[in-house]
């Protein structure tokens, strides 16, 4: 679980947002539920801002296909 705080919290401060109010993002999508944790062997292996922007870009998509 530290590696997908620390993802939410980048995120968050990346984006200018609260770690809460990112948190509430990613699980609303099924971000934390179906990528972050399922794909940690991959994802952890990226460096922090490639890791960060490919997050923000998932987030992005994900949200839009929500809508």
């Amino acid at each position: 679980m530290g590696f997908v705080a620390s993802c939410i919290e980048d995120v968050a401060n990346h984006m200018g947002v609260s770690h809460a109010d990112m948190y509430q993002r990613m699980s609303a999508i099924g971000m934390i539920d179906q990528y972050l944790i399922p794909c940690y062997n991959t994802l952890h292996t990226e460096s922090r801002e490639n890791l960060t922007s490919s997050l923000i870009e998932t987030l992005t998509r994900w949200e839009a296909d929500a809508q």
